[in-house]
């Protein structure tokens, strides 16, 4: 009967985003609507009542689905992804919504404004978007005093919810000489040593202006270098980008065993246009684009990393979720986690607790009692 009640209130849910908010929010600048999304979340998260209220419309929880990971316990496997909370402002409503976590920023060592608009397009036809915000955030200074109000407030903890703090550099002419890009990781990273849950060290934005220097094996080395001496008892994990090849991939997994790396995160936005996933026409020539066009690039990673070190670091399968079955795939290639985006503004909010319901009925098909027996059955 509980089940019955809680597919009810998702379908109705459902049916309000795609025929009455989605079309309106899809005519609208895509940026304005984050704006305002960002806005009103932030407004809800700050009244035990709007928590409340948002809770009994989408909350979710069942402990088939509860991990410790790294010493971290995850009420659920499901998490959003760095690029949707820049600021650290829906902290204290996002758990309310079902994730098991969030993952904020991502966050660099100075405030940046990001790259000129447009800045952020829809692909209908493709469910994905094409992002060219270039780290656009408040900077590590003032986003860690936030959070660390919030900490004191216990609005991290709220309902279990954990929080990923993703550091990269700043997006600014200095940080062409990757020296100088280092010094500004180590100020984000040192700026949250004790504040949330895990780091996310991001060497994958598509958008900055100094490129990805440090998918580069030797320039690697040394930010891992430099970053190992910031004393945290936080886990560390590493973004990748889904185009590098796999010998580039095997290069970075070689480097992050030398240091204090525990997991990897597959992936981040792709810049490649000859994707076939990739329906629309006229995408703008600069930006990353996410959604479904990264959902295969994002599991070949995992399975290729499982494969080849097992259980040496935690997986976080991240690109073209839209389903419990997607989440499901990529969790039996090797993620102990995910995270999405995209799919949430394609499908709707009440996407997170369909996934977490859809994880455990798909658990029960198969024979399994707990999500950790799931982890790599497919390329174990």
């Amino acid at each position: 009967m509980k089940d019955f009640l809680l597919h009810i209130r998702s379908r109705i849910i459902w049916s309000v985003y795609q025929y009455v908010l989605k079309p309106v929010f899809f005519r609208l600048d895509p940026e304005d609507v984050h704006d305002h999304t960002v806005a009103l979340g932030a407004h809800l998260g700050k009244y035990a009542l709007t928590r409340a209220l948002t809770r009994g419309l989408f909350y979710y929880s069942d402990s088939m689905l509860v991990q410790d990971v790294l010493g971290v316990k995850f009420i659920n496997p499901v998490g959003l992804a760095a690029g949707f909370d820049k600021n650290a402002e829906l902290t204290g409503i996002l758990p309310s919504v079902g994730f098991g976590f969030v993952e904020v920023g991502s966050i660099t060592g100075y405030p940046c404004a990001g790259n000129p608009k447009p800045r952020l397009w829809r692909l209908k036809k493709s469910k994905g978007l094409v992002v060219y915000y270039g780290l656009k955030n408040d900077g590590c200074e003032i986003i860690s005093k936030r959070l660390s109000a919030k900490v004191r407030g216990g609005a991290l903890s709220y309902l279990g919810c954990r929080v990923g703090t993703s550091v990269a550099m700043t997006n600014c002419a200095a940080n062409v000489d990757y020296t100088t890009a280092i010094l500004d990781y180590a100020k984000a990273f040192e700026a949250f040593d004790t504040i949330g849950s895990y780091f996310t060290i991001n060497i994958s934005c598509p958008n900055a202006e100094n490129g990805q220097p440090f998918l580069e094996s030797r320039r690697l080395e040394a930010l891992l270098t430099k970053l190992d001496m910031i004393p945290t008892t936080k886990p560390v994990f590493i973004k990748l980008s889904p185009d590098i090849t796999l010998k580039n991939v095997d290069a970075i997994l070689d480097v992050a065993k030398r240091h204090r790396v525990h997991g990897i995160i597959c992936t981040n936005l792709t810049k490649k246009r000859n994707n076939a996933r990739i329906l629309d026409a006229n995408l703008p020539s600069h930006g990353g684009v996410s959604g479904l066009p990264v959902q295969g690039l994002s599991d070949d990673l995992i399975a290729h990393i499982y494969k080849r070190e097992g259980k040496r670091f935690v997986l976080v399968g991240c690109g073209g979720i839209f389903s419990a079955e997607d989440a499901y795939r990529k969790i039996r290639l090797g993620a102990s986690l995910v995270q999405l985006i995209t799919g949430m503004i394609f499908e709707g909010p009440q996407l997170v607790s369909e996934i977490n319901r859809g994880l455990v009925k798909l658990m029960k098909r198969d024979g399994y009692t707990h999500i950790s027996e799931v982890i790599g059955v497919d390329v174990r």
